[in-house]
């Protein structure tokens, strides 16, 4: 039995959720998402509330449950607050910045790195701290993801993107023998 799945996810005031066929859509202040269920769950909305509830005893139906619960949980959360996600930037000579929808990085390749931002999202840098926000959990964490993969965090010096709260254990360097 899935403790997430039992439970339903409570639509707060302000927020509108409505199923049409297998599309779970859910308005808010921040904006819109909608979701395509798999046909092994179930979802009703009813009472201010969405019920996610399994189709048969099989596996998979078990397995997307929960997960589905979350997912509309995190839709409902996203119109309301929004999501967002925290790169640290650490190194000499590595530079960002926000030119329209677009992230430039010098990161000490031989070239410089432009990033195009999804629609959807929005960026901000202040000092050395890259701030990826939206209102889908999925995309901004995707889009942190890939742009962490770039340069991530290296052990020795401690250069590269790191999520802000990350401990990286550092190593230390190698001893010259004298």
């Amino acid at each position: 039995m899935s403790r997430i799945g039992k439970k339903p996810v409570v639509v707060p005031q302000g927020v509108e959720a409505s199923m049409k066929a297998n599309i779970l859509t859910v308005k808010g202040p921040k904006g819109e998402l909608s979701f395509t269920h798999h046909v092994d769950v179930a979802i009703a909305v009813a009472d201010g509330a969405i019920t996610v509830t399994k189709k048969g005893e099989s596996k998979r139906a078990g397995a997307l449950w929960g997960t589905t619960t979350k997912m509309a949980s995190n839709m409902v959360e996203g119109v309301m607050k929004g999501f967002q996600e925290q790169l640290e930037l650490n190194g000499v000579g590595f530079r960002m910045a926000v030119a329209g929808k677009k992230i430039n990085l010098a990161l000490g390749f031989s070239h410089p790195v432009e990033m195009v931002i999804p629609e959807g999202l929005e960026a901000k840098i202040e000092g050395n701290v890259l701030t990826i926000s939206g209102i889908d959990k999925q995309s901004v964490g995707q889009f942190a993801a890939i742009i962490r993969r770039l340069k991530p965090v290296e052990p020795y010096k401690g250069k590269g993107f790191k999520y802000v709260g990350e401990i990286v254990r550092r190593k230390e360097g190698k001893k010259s023998s004298s």
